[in-house]
């Protein structure tokens, strides 16, 4: 058992230098298959089990970074297309959008045209800073200084433009905090994120309030069971407090972890829920 492992490892080895040293050829599944001496098949489900993502997607992630490290120096979109090995800036656009959630133009400005307005409010859990584009809700987070709050927002996007100004989308975000039917009105996000990430916060969302679950079992629901590490880093970094319910996640011993907003603040949210959905399941019992 031990060496098979052992050369499943050397050969998903072999596969990620070929691909980071490559990745400017842009090789195909079976290119890549064949430099680990299996067939593609196999190769997909290996990689994905040993790498927690697939041969493709992490293929873009190397793509990406290089592509960033070009946009960083002013390169402009065309050749920034051509040196990451890409047919044109179209195929550039699509990468940026499905893992940094924005344009290429905007990661090299820094979020520069991006319009945010923010506004603070008060919720259960202290006073929480609430933040959207005009594509929809891109930050949420509790803090009670709210100087230390706008400066936090502006770290996640540095040169756009803010405008303190509640809108109806931090309205209906908010009104999680008071509405315990768990109907609230729909609410677009706007999150930039991998791929990964992206899925272990959509995996959140559907842990029903006043239930929780395990880092490794959202790791076996975004299908890769053998990531819950990767999944605890994900959930480090959501950008949207309460709203994706990363407070209820908890280890598998039971123990409630660690929470970007304090410990004691996941303690109070867990309790706080369990008597809610506690007091809604006696509505309805004895409801006539």
């Amino acid at each position: 058992m031990y060496e098979q492992q052992e050369s499943n490892y050397q050969r998903i080895a072999r596969a990620i230098d070929y691909i980071s040293s490559n990745f400017k050829e842009q090789p195909g599944l079976e290119e890549i298959a064949e430099k680990a001496h299996l067939s593609a098949f196999h190769f997909q489900r290996l990689f994905s089990e040993w790498a927690g993502t697939s041969p493709k997607k992490f293929l873009k992630y190397i793509s990406l970074e290089h592509a960033k490290k070009l946009l960083k120096a002013q390169a402009t979109l065309s050749e920034t297309a051509f040196e990451t090995g890409l047919s044109g800036t179209g195929r550039l656009h699509d990468l940026f959008i499905s893992i940094e959630g924005m344009t290429p133009a905007e990661y090299r400005n820094g979020g520069k045209d991006l319009k945010i307005q923010y506004s603070f409010a008060e919720s259960h859990f202290g006073k929480v800073i609430v933040a959207s584009s005009p594509k929809g809700l891109c930050y949420m987070a509790f803090e009670d200084d709210e100087i230390k709050a706008l400066s936090d927002l502006k770290s996640n996007f540095p040169n756009a433009a803010f405008q303190l100004k509640a809108n109806p989308i931090h309205q209906n975000a908010l009104s999680i905090f008071r509405n315990h039917s768990h109907t609230i009105p729909e609410i677009k996000l706007h999150l930039k994120g991998s791929d990964f990430q992206l899925k272990v916060w959509e995996a959140l969302l559907k842990i029903p309030m006043g239930q929780l679950s395990t880092y490794g079992s959202i790791a076996e629901k975004i299908g890769n069971p053998n990531a819950p590490r990767a999944v605890g880093t994900a959930i480090g970094t959501n950008p949207v407090a309460y709203l994706i319910p990363c407070h209820r996640v908890i280890r598998a011993n039971g123990n409630f972890g660690g929470y970007m907003w304090g410990n004691t603040r996941k303690t109070a949210i867990i309790g706080w829920e369990s008597a809610v959905t506690d007091e809604l399941s006696d509505l309805k019992v004895y409801e006539p």
